[in-house]
């Protein structure tokens, strides 16, 4: 019933990560603890068991905690769609898409919903690990904020800041961000922790006590880089570095609102594969085994930049040379012969020309399918399961060779010479057996990785290396 918040100097500065290891630091010494998010930014997404979605870093979170996610652990989801516009989640359902500077006259009724499923996970938890977005030294935003002092006031929550050192200029991210604040946001921090320090902590003892006596605050330790953080699915894309040294290439095709790219993480973990996110500009590899276009949150706008990138050219040159391409979601849609969106659900209304390397046409409509599905893989009858997220219908010839059966219905399809599949599941590579034959099918040896316990031991290791370098003890202590 009490609560801890832990904001960060910056995006990307390992608030989730951090948050996720108190999580399990905190379930170990044997507390009813959740996580939450009032808001989050992400196009990467998880299905929660209430049937809504949530930020993936939540769900990890959840992981963390052992309990099933759900919506009332990110009420307030943001998920770009242009450069200048998003799909808003509230309490794991579409509210619908707002440009940026209309999303500030919706604060007064996403607040109402932050508090209220605040309140619920305060009554269901002995302790609610909070964690913030962005900054809080972004005080240009400081009015109707709900994703980091606005919430940590109106729900009196204590506050713990975190500097990412290896970015640099720790000292001034954390002296900094209280030059900046109001006092009443400054009173709720308590302290701070310093993270991601690459060798011997004791050389950063002098900046340590420098911030210490210039803030006040407290600090709660430094916290060495956890190398093993690379195992844990990712929540930006631009996380995702090369993985694995394995003589079969795997690539993923970098679309600018790539989303749910977590489907890429058990594929990591296999010796056999090198697994890697083709960034802009690059080509596809002559020597790629497969090549996965992946989810987004913009079919027809990611169709154009795949384009520009020059990729359908080295599709097709890639299905001539023999080689396998797998499209999942949003990718799917793009691997067949036409993508329409006629009420412009995610840009200007229109129909935009696919692929047509499957034989198959999607219709974007307002209803989005969420759902956590289980069935069978029609190529080799082993169950495969995942979750499905997306708005749109796809159908066409290639659908009488489904890629799975899900529910009783075919799911997917399949070329006709079998080397281009397309799904709507994501998170299938997740379920072992399957992915071990795929990781065959590919002319790689499978390891014998259980992608689920391997997650969840990177989780008790970055507890215990938090509990080595933090005073977990009183950073708990701190909550009310």
């Amino acid at each position: 019933m009490t609560a801890l918040m832990i904001q960060g100097t910056g995006s990307d500065v390992g608030k989730s990560l951090l948050v996720a290891g108190l999580c399990r630091a905190a379930r170990n010494r044997g507390l009813r603890v959740l996580p939450f998010k009032p808001q989050n930014m992400s196009n990467n997404a998880a299905v929660t068991s209430d049937g809504g979605e949530i930020g993936r870093a939540q769900a990890l979170q959840a992981l963390a905690c052992g309990v099933e996610p759900r919506v009332d652990m990110n009420p307030v989801l943001l998920k770009p769609e242009t450069d200048i516009g998003a799909q808003v989640i509230v309490q794991g359902r579409r509210l619908g898409s707002y440009a940026a500077r209309a999303y500030g006259g919706l604060k007064p009724q996403l607040a109402a919903a932050v508090m209220d499923s605040f309140s619920r996970l305060r009554a269901q938890a002995d302790l609610v690990i909070v964690e913030g977005a962005g900054s809080p030294a972004e005080v240009n935003l400081r009015h109707g904020d709900i994703a980091n002092m606005g919430f940590a006031c109106a729900a009196d929550v204590p506050v713990v800041l975190v500097g990412d050192i290896d970015r640099g200029g720790v000292i001034a991210q954390i002296v900094g961000t209280q030059a900046v604040l109001e006092p009443g946001d400054t009173a709720m921090i308590a302290g701070f922790v310093i993270n991601r320090f690459r060798g011997d902590p004791r050389l950063f003892d002098d900046g340590y006590r420098l911030i210490e006596a210039r803030t006040g605050w407290r600090g709660f330790g430094v916290v060495p880089w956890f190398a093993d953080a690379r195992l844990l699915p990712a929540e930006d894309a631009l996380d995702l570095a090369p993985a694995g040294g394995g003589p079969v290439k795997v690539v993923c095709l970098g679309l600018s609102r790539i989303a749910n790219f977590d489907d890429l993480d058990p594929l990591k973990m296999e010796p056999g594969l090198s697994v890697q996110m083709l960034m802009p500009g690059q080509a596809i590899p002559g020597d790629a085994g497969l090549v996965i276009v992946p989810g987004t949150k913009s079919t027809r706008g990611d169709l154009a930049f795949l384009r520009d990138q020059g990729w359908d050219i080295d599709l097709l040159a890639h299905h001539r040379r023999g080689g396998r391409i797998l499209g999942i979601c949003g990718g799917y849609q793009m691997l067949g012969r036409s993508v329409s969106d006629p009420e412009g659900l995610e840009g200007p209304p229109g129909i935009t020309a696919g692929l047509g390397l499957l034989q198959v046409d999607t219709v974007m409509h307002p209803h989005k399918r969420l759902a956590r599905v289980r069935g069978t893989h029609a190529g080799t009858g082993l169950v495969v399961s995942g979750y499905e997220i997306h708005i749109g219908t796809t159908q066409g010839p290639d659908r009488a060779r489904p890629f799975a059966h899900v529910e009783g219905r075919p799911e997917g399809a399949r070329s006709a010479d079998g080397r281009v599949e397309g799904s709507y599941l994501h998170g299938m590579f997740a379920e072992d057996r399957f992915r071990s034959d795929w990781v065959a099918a590919l002319g790689a040896v499978p390891g014998a990785t259980c992608y689920g316990a391997a997650v969840d031991g990177v989780l008790d290791r970055l507890a215990v290396h938090l509990e080595a370098h933090v005073d977990v003890g009183a950073l708990l202590a701190l909550a009310r």
